[in-house]
């Protein structure tokens, strides 16, 4: 597929559920590499595991990708379609004598484990050196033939030098009874089918690196280079599960974190460039280089994470904010008004900062989709009550039909010369138009609501309480 003088990644995930944010991280690290050597960021699915890989797990795969804007440079594979690929390497190793059948029953598997265990080696079959025609037409495992002497070295990229001694590997089963292929063999014949010169994945496959390494050789494959990357844990330093909160990508979407903040900040678990937190996706391809990545493992750190998202929320379109938000209020089933995609444009920019998620950005936005009349909240009707606040309210509504700018700063101005004149403070005034124009609601500075809901939405919502009141 190409030279192998050229960089070619892989993310080779196993369809069995959700990407998972360990996943989510790997493939990252290895499109990151990819972009920054200039090769190529491939995709195959592990789906030989047929009861489990499902195509809504498939899917949910690659929605997760999609959404984080890692795509392949080339169509996906998927490895149960080449089965007959791996049994005709398989078949290149028997014929090689590098692989052998293997007859032994399960009670003579159990029994040759438990003489290996005390022996402190690796399982050996007795049929390593029989003739095979003496297992008949008896079921058989082929079996990879390890070396039995001398170590297997894998120079990791992120490890370091790791060194296994052979005759702790045990001649692993490389296609099984019923002649379908074990994950280490297939792994190994289609990283060299396509072209993957570097294998990164998390450091639970170190193990895994030397019987591949073993298996390269036998195939007279080049060994690919191999950067094992730390596994993520929770904030208490414990492997992540679900008693730290979300673990899939699709649950990280659903919680309002945007797909360039969580690139942002998976980057950074493990990998970093100085004291950078915050950096641009064109800045992480340039910075990126696997070897720089840290030995230990990466804590999940939820302030960071909002903080990150903040920032990408402060820069983000808001046209592409008030969707996202407009979509978290249909799903709490609100009742909304007809114009509130647009009253969220208008409301977005004014309030945006204070949001380290999209619900947040939504709790913010609730004041401007009330609907007339608002219910107003107890302490507001206490306060109009008052005649002379009442009044007050009602000549303050006066004033506002009269500005002929509608925008923050002549607002902010036009409340400061009412005040003024009423010979009151701003906060005679703050507290009863905050309860009519909000029902309640969170809701930003005076003038910030005022310019959000616009002017027939501002008056008529005091007019409405006047009325009321």
């Amino acid at each position: 597929m190409s030279e192998r003088s050229s960089v070619v990644t892989r993310f080779a995930p196993s369809p069995t559920g959700s990407l998972h944010i360990g996943g989510a991280r790997t493939a990252l690290f290895n499109f990151l590499y990819a972009r920054h050597t200039g090769g190529k960021f491939l995709i195959r699915v592990e789906d030989t595991d047929r009861e489990r890989s499902t195509p809504d797990a498939v899917k949910a795969i690659f929605d997760g990708l999609d959404w984080l804007g890692l795509t392949s440079d080339a169509e996906p594979v998927f490895q149960f379609t080449r089965a007959d690929r791996h049994r005709e390497a398989v078949q290149q190793m028997l014929d090689k004598g590098r692989a052998y059948r293997c007859f032994m029953t399960v009670e003579e598997l159990e029994i040759e484990r438990e003489k290996a265990r005390s022996e402190g080696r690796a399982i050996r079959s007795a049929w390593r050196g029989r003739d095979p025609a003496e297992g008949g037409d008896k079921p058989y495992v082929v079996r990879f033939k390890g070396p039995l002497e001398g170590e297997t070295l894998v120079d990791d990229l992120v490890k370091g030098p790791v060194r296994f001694q052979n005759k702790e590997l045990d001649d692993l089963v490389l296609l099984r009874s019923d002649g379908n292929p074990t994950y280490n063999l297939a792994v190994v014949v289609d990283d060299h089918d396509m072209g993957v010169t570097h294998v990164i994945r998390g450091d639970d496959h170190l193990n895994n690196a030397a019987r591949q390494t073993l298996l390269y050789q036998a195939l007279d494959f080049e060994v690919p280079a191999f950067g094992h990357i730390p596994l993520i844990h929770g904030p208490d330093g414990a492997k992540l599960s679900k008693r730290h909160g979300a673990q899939a990508v699709a649950e990280f979407a659903d919680m309002g974190y945007l797909a360039e903040a969580m690139r942002n900040y998976l980057a950074r678990l493990g990998w970093g460039h100085g004291d950078d937190e915050i950096f641009t996706d064109a800045q992480a391809v340039e910075w990126f280089d696997v070897a720089d990545v840290v030995k230990a493992p990466a804590r999940l750190d939820w302030a960071k994470l909002n903080h990150i998202n903040n920032h990408y929320i402060r820069l983000a379109d808001d046209a592409r904010l008030a969707e996202l938000t407009l979509k978290v209020h249909r799903g709490r089933d609100a009742r909304l008004p007809a114009d509130a995609a647009e009253r969220l444009r208008a409301t977005i920019p004014l309030l945006k900062e204070g949001a380290k998620t999209i619900p947040e950005l939504a709790d913010l936005t609730i004041f401007a989709l009330k609907m007339r009349p608002l219910a107003l909240d107890a302490k507001t009707q206490q306060v109009l009550s008052d005649a002379e606040t009442h009044g007050r309210m009602a000549r303050l509504a006066d004033h506002l039909a009269g500005v002929q700018s509608w925008t923050h700063g002549p607002l902010e101005a036009e409340l400061k010369d009412f005040a003024a004149k009423e010979g009151v403070g701003l906060g005679k005034i703050g507290p009863a138009l905050r309860g009519i124009l909000s029902g309640g609601a969170p809701a930003p500075d005076l003038a910030s609501t005022l310019a959000a809901l616009g002017r027939d939405e501002s008056i008529g919502r005091l007019q409405d309480a006047l009325f009321k009141a």
